[in-house]
């Protein structure tokens, strides 16, 4: 697994052990399933945004502090130039690029989310909230709930996190859009 996986499994762990609660704990609290939990503290296997949001929910921290090792600054105002958004490949299929990564207290955590291609099933998940994503390159296949939506560019949906969702990239061809987790 890649170096950022075993950072964010360092920090995960730091969390738990600053808190002085066991893996349980922390599991059970942010409706993880144990050996999923454990698994993402080893930081061998894949870590979901959707994890890291019920974790730093449950315990009243950023998510970048999870994500990225860094606390958010700004008040007024954050700026992202093109492609220089903090990112984070979770596995090579998929790449996050936080586009608010310095604003504090923000309320809604807006990513450019790149997809690549592969023939694998869907992996679904959930989280608290709401989400927005609008297509910008390619073309995606949308599962929210068991509902299998195909979205182009320009194409926009918005949907109850708490139901399970996943995405994959079709046509061969990688996909790139804009989710707004709210």
């Amino acid at each position: 697994m890649n170096e950022q996986i075993k950072q964010i499994a360092e920090r995960l762990r730091g969390l738990r052990e600053v808190l002085q609660l066991p893996v349980e704990d922390v599991a059970n609290e942010c409706d993880i399933p144990i050996d999923q939990y454990r698994e993402a503290e080893c930081g061998e296997t894949d870590i979901s945004v959707s994890m890291l949001q019920k974790i730093a929910h449950r315990y009243k921290i950023s998510l970048d502090e999870l994500m990225f090792g860094e606390e958010p600054k700004m008040t007024s105002y954050f700026l992202t130039r093109a492609g220089k958004g903090i990112s984070i490949e979770r596995t090579k299929a998929y790449k996050y690029q936080s586009l608010a990564s310095g604003f504090r207290n923000r309320e809604a955590d807006p990513f450019l989310v790149t997809v690549e291609p592969n023939d694998n099933s869907i992996v679904f998940n959930s989280h608290k909230g709401q989400e927005f994503n609008l297509v910008i390159s390619g073309d995606m296949l949308l599962n929210i709930g068991g509902n299998e939506l195909t979205l182009h560019p320009g194409d926009s949906v918005y949907f109850d996190s708490k139901q399970p969702h996943g995405m994959k990239a079709l046509n061969a061809a990688s996909v790139q859009f804009l989710a707004i987790i709210l």
